[in-house]
């Protein structure tokens, strides 16, 4: 049966292929698209014995069905649209909320200090600034820099325990 399949199968190419790709050229407008549609109609007909043992000229009908329907179905693909996703998938983004609450418990702990504490302890830790530059920009001994460091870390501590903070 596999030779008669063959024979069948290349009287239907003889027969309309010619025909089956110059409709496929009509309706793609490419010959390489039309190529490929033609071959694959070819391999459906292989593939349906159906349409093998029907007359050759009979099956003509249903070979430009299957090349339509090929063509709207690559026509309908997102290879040939060339779509790709609307965004990229979501990815999973680091939980920022207990910073943002670190930084409203300080914010309101260190507003509760006196200003000369607060004065010292923002230029020194958010500053980045050391002891002999915080004395030259406020104007006072290095030794009341240290002093007010010290007291005002301690006032700090104290304001955060109260707002339950215990580290």
């Amino acid at each position: 049966m596999s030779v008669d399949k063959a024979a069948v199968l290349r009287e239907l190419h003889d027969l309309h292929a010619a025909a089956v790709w110059r409709y496929a050229v009509h309706l793609t407008g490419s010959t390489a698209d039309a190529d490929d549609i033609v071959q694959e109609t070819l391999l459906r007909a292989w593939r349906a014995p159906r349409i093998l043992e029907q007359d050759p000229a009979a099956a003509r009908a249903w070979l430009f069905t299957v090349a339509r329907n090929l063509v709207i179905d690559d026509a309908r693909s997102a290879r040939r649209r060339h779509e790709w996703p609307a965004e990229a998938p979501d990815r999973p983004i680091e939980d920022r909320s207990d910073e943002l609450f670190d930084t409203l418990l300080v914010g309101e702990a260190l507003a509760a200090l006196s200003e000369d504490h607060r004065a010292v302890i923002v230029r020194a830790y958010f500053g980045g600034r050391s002891t002999a530059e915080l004395a030259a920009e406020l104007q006072i001994p290095e030794g009341t820099v240290k002093s007010r460091l010290h007291y005002g870390l301690r006032a700090l501590r104290l304001a955060l325990q109260e707002k339950g903070v215990t580290r």
